[in-house]
């Protein structure tokens, strides 16, 4: 019987659908295991080979795992609101959903005929009204909260206006803006209900302020830094300006130090928690005040070495800071202004990487310095960024290698606070060290002793005090786009009003056109129905407003981390239109116990996830602070690119061999145009543009060979590798063991469309396996298909499939799943050779094999005529006694050339083996009667006969 996967494969996937085989239940005795995907955002492109890497190695775990006995969640759905959506919509007219829609179905083909054991039943969307409905509900709650230091965590708003009630702010410890005003019971009461709005707003989680932020003209929308490569849009390469616009915010910054401790009691990535360690970036150190000469100003520095405060020379702020356009002078405000408009068009990301680039301009002002009354000057420099501690440094370029190029390179002071102190790197650094001179209290003490005695001065004297700081600045939470989440904000007299939960969700309106509007509202200022009526709680008409009962809707939509910093919650109780997650289903999961999904999120998603979840956890609607026990970072399937070699000035090719010594432009050529030997096929090549019709191609030995080279897979590369062709040629198993097979799951590797066939090849010969059953002959009472001796098997079969055992368990708890794919690979040959026929031992086999090719196990399973799906299999249980060596075999020597091979039982004395041996039929043979000189005999190892 021939192996036909498509066949097999298109049965097995309509067997799992209609059976809902992987359906997980809420309520079991089983123990749960959560097994997740980072959800995709389903781009017009589809899947390629490199996307379901993760995917699969999820897959096997959570089919492990069903093997284990466990209750397994692996769910999946679609990040489903984004940018390329709205931008092919702005081009066509088309409305995102439609092509939304279109794109998840080509996702949900591709990932069903790859082999999945998802739970569709769960699936989630973040743009269906049903979710996010929930996401709306989440920013309610985070409006109508307040974090409380005292006692570390959040709280409803009410237990803070019962403060203010009481005693006014003065003794509120709360995490909220640097501006609030103090009042007391009595003045808090006498506010007007605007006032206290505003003084509410600068307290809640969620809230408006004016932000700098990252504008893309092009876009019509704020991006955040990671959405930013090289000053320009990630989408679309797009220039971005630094720019000053009211938005929703998030105070994450008020889990700045949790979110820090948290990490200790995850088992994520090392290398992820680092990264996240240094965005949140904890410092320790001060805060200090200089006062503006002739002005009624003050600049706050928050600096970690407040003890080398006599070394201050100099000031930077921000080009974006407050008080530039305030304290610059006549005579220096066309330099200063030609400065910010240059610096507002770099992103923060690129004013950070830039270490060699020294720019700045004076102010024409100076400050004062707080203990010796010298004037110090003020500049500007994009080095300093207003986003980051107070958008001001106190430069000490005798202690800073930045300060001191500042200085240099435009001739400013350069005192030395260290003369005749060691003050190398490792000294600077050391906090015991005497590492501080020439200051009236300072001289002589260690970097402790000194940062104490410093702070304690400024505190004493009223310009400073201790601090601790963190480079996390609050999440912009606003994009002015079409395609997000609305938001569930009415406004009244300016300020912003919640709309109940139990009017939610607030569906995206119909707009004609998906950008902003000719006086630059976002899109949604192009709907004619927007705006809130509370007295029938529903969307009216625009004309209605009337500013009683009729007020204007919020414009911006949510970005997209919105939907998904909370989805994985929604899974475990997917269809629940009464609440976001019910507690006996949250109660149950818990939280996700592997999470697999890429590192590059690592400052996006997974951080602010882990804020949302937090603040949940607060609130008592979620039982744990941490989504995700485990997470793994699969590396990334690399394509290998095709280039053409375009000489300059020409349109004539030349092949790789002949353009040494030439100037020549390399150009991507499709792959699907290039043979497995590198040659180009040039008329397809030719047709595949206009630019190129009329091209010349330069061969060499009748052939144009194309350079290789070895890229990230992407459609902008032309080297994207269709699974579906993969799924077609070769099967979704073997696509599934190859992509195992590459390398480690957290390693980067080049895909090669050859070398799958090998793995192709295993299948075939794991199929031959089972010939031997004949799948014809109905099954008789009594035996397994006509086979008495079905379960009989020899040492050598039960050896074979018990290391097998051992070693994909092994390998699969430790996630090497690569290894198993070769373990499996040395059993069929081992099985084969040993001709193998034993149901005992090839039906555990093909339960080690499910999880890696689930397709091919399930046909052989129900062909050994189980009725379950394989997947209901409990998982072979190793026994160490098939490995223990009972017997050795013996090289039998004579005059030390081995003649023959003999297996005798290892507890046999020398006596013994030698009585054995001497009667051997071989033995005899090869002494043609002689009687031997001696006898060598070590147990265990060597036999030889002296003759």
């Amino acid at each position: 019987m021939q192996y036909n996967h498509q066949e097999i494969e298109k049965k097995w996937q309509e067997y799992w659908a209609k059976n809902q085989t992987f359906k997980a239940s809420n309520n079991s005795d089983k123990p749960k295991y959560y097994v997740l995907d980072m959800f995709p955002y389903p781009s017009g492109a589809g899947l390629h080979v490199g996307h379901p890497l993760g995917y699969i190695a999820s897959d096997i775990y959570a089919r492990y795992k069903r093997h284990k006995g466990f209750n397994v969640l692996h769910p999946q759905g679609y990040d489903s609101f984004g940018l390329p959506a709205e931008q092919y919509a702005i081009q066509t007219g088309q409305h995102p959903a439609i092509t939304t829609e279109t794109n998840i179905t080509t996702y949900r083909r591709q990932l069903d005929q790859i082999g999945f054991s998802f739970d569709w039943s769960r699936e989630v969307r973040t743009s269906n009204p049903e979710y996010y409905k929930w996401t709306q509900w989440i920013f309610i709650q985070l409006f109508n909260s307040w974090y409380n230091k005292d006692t570390d965590k959040a709280e409803d708003v009410s237990t803070l206006v019962e403060k203010f009630e009481a005693e006014g702010n003065a003794y509120v410890n709360a995490v909220c803006d640097e501006d609030v005003i103090s009042f007391t019971a009595e003045e808090w009461k006498n506010f007007s209900s605007t006032k206290q709005q505003e003084i509410l707003l600068q307290y809640r989680l969620t809230f408006l302020s004016d932000t700098e932020v990252n504008w893309c003209p092009a876009l019509g929308t704020v991006l955040a830094n990671d959405e930013i490569v090289n000053g320009v849009s990630e989408r679309g390469g797009h220039p971005v300006v630094r720019k000053k616009m009211t938005q929703w915010s998030m105070r994450i910054s008020a889990y700045a130090q949790r979110l820090l401790d948290g990490l200790n009691g995850i088992d994520w990535p090392q290398p992820l928690k680092d990264i996240q360690t240094n965005w949140i970036g904890r410092s320790q150190g001060a805060m200090v005040s200089f006062n503006v000469d002739g002005h009624d100003a003050k600049i706050d520095v928050f600096t970690t070495r407040p003890d080398t405060i006599y070394g201050v020379s100099f000031m930077t702020l921000a080009p974006e800071h407050e008080l530039v356009a305030k304290i610059t002078t006549a005579n220096q405000k066309e330099a200063v202004e030609a400065y910010v408009e240059a610096t507002a068009k770099r992103s923060e990301r690129d004013r950070m990487a830039d270490v060699k680039t020294i720019s700045g301009v004076f102010t024409g002002a100076y400050a004062i310095h707080p203990f010796s009354g010298k004037q110090v000057p003020i500049w500007i420099g994009d080095y300093v960024l207003a986003s980051y501690g107070t958008g001001a440094v106190m430069a000490v370029p005798c202690g800073d290698q930045r300060d001191y190029d500042f200085a240099n390179h435009f001739g400013l002071e350069i005192p030395n606070i260290f003369e005749g102190v060691d003050i190398s790197e490792e000294a600077f650094a050391d906090k015991e060290k005497t590492v501080i001179a020439n200051s009236d209290f300072l001289n002589g003490l260690s970097y402790k002793k000194a940062m104490k005695t410093v702070i304690y001065e400024m505190e004493q004297r009223g310009f400073g005090y201790g601090k601790i700081n963190y480079r996390l600045r609050d999440a912009v939470f606003s994009r002015q786009r079409y395609w997000g989440e609305p938001f569930p904000v009415y406004y009244k007299d300016g300020m912003p009003q919640m709309i109940a939960s139990e009017h939610l969700p607030i569906v995206l309106p119909e707009v004609e056109k998906y950008l902003p509007t000719e006086d630059g509202k976002p899109p949604l200022g192009n709907a004619d129905i927007w705006a809130w009526d509370t007295t029938t709680n529903t969307v009216v008409a625009n004309d209605k407003i009337d500013n009683e009962t009729i007020f204007p809707l919020e414009l911006n939509t949510m970005p997209g981390w919105a939907g998904s910093s909370w989805y994985f919650n929604r899974y475990m109780d997917a269809s629940n239109n009464g609440e976001f997650v019910s507690k006996e289903a949250v109660e149950y999961w818990k939280e996700v116990d592997l999470y697999i999904g890429g590192s590059e999120h690592a400052t996006g998603h997974l951080l602010y996830a882990r804020f949302w979840q937090k603040f949940l956890f607060d609130r008592g609607f979620l039982p744990v602070d941490e989504f995700a026990k485990k997470l793994i970072n699969q590396g990334m399937i690399l394509g290998t690119s095709a280039f053409v070699y375009r000489e300059e000035g020409t349109n004539t090719f030349l092949s790789k061999g002949l353009i040494e010594g030439k100037q020549v432009q390399p150009i991507h050529a499709d792959v699907s145009f290039v043979n497995s030997s590198d040659e180009l096929d040039v008329e397809a090549f030719k047709n595949w543009r206009e630019e190129f019709k009329t091209a010349e191609f330069v061969l060499e030995d009748g052939k144009y060979v194309v350079g290789r080279e070895v890229e990230k897979m992407s459609k902008s590369k032309f080297n994207v590798v269709n699974p579906d062709n993969i799924c077609a040629e070769f099967g979704a198993d073997s696509l599934r063991l190859f992509e195992m097979f590459l390398g480690p799951l957290e390693q980067f590797k080049p895909w090669k469309t050859s070398g799958i066939s090998g793995v192709y090849s295993f299948l075939k010969k794991l199929w031959k396996l089972y010939d031997h059953f004949d799948y014809n002959t109905p099954k008789p009472e009594g035996e397994f298909m006509g086979l008495e001796v079905e379960y009989e098997f020899t040492n050598e079969n039960a050896k074979t499939l018990h290391k097998t055992i051992k070693k994909v368990e092994e390998d699969i708890e430790n996630f090497s799943f690569n290894t198993s794919v070769s373990t499996f690979m040395i059993a069929v040959n081992e099985l084969t050779a040993q001709k193998c026929k034993s149901r005992a031992i090839l039906e555990p086999l093909l339960v080690l094999i499910s999880p890696y090719a689930p397709h091919i196990t399930e046909e052989l399973w129900s062909k050994l005529g189980n009725s379950e799906s394989i997947s209901t299999a409990p998982f072979p249980k190793f026994e160490e006694k098939y490995l223990v060596e009972s017997e050795k075999e013996y090289p039998v020597s004579f005059n030390g050339k081995m003649r023959f091979k003999l297996n005798l039982p290892l507890d046999m004395s020398k006596e013994e083996i030698e009585k054995v041996v001497m009667a051997h039929e071989r033995t005899q043979q090869q002494l043609q009667g002689r009687e031997p000189k001696k006898v060598i005999i070590v147990p265990g190892k060597i036999i030889n006969i002296v003759g």
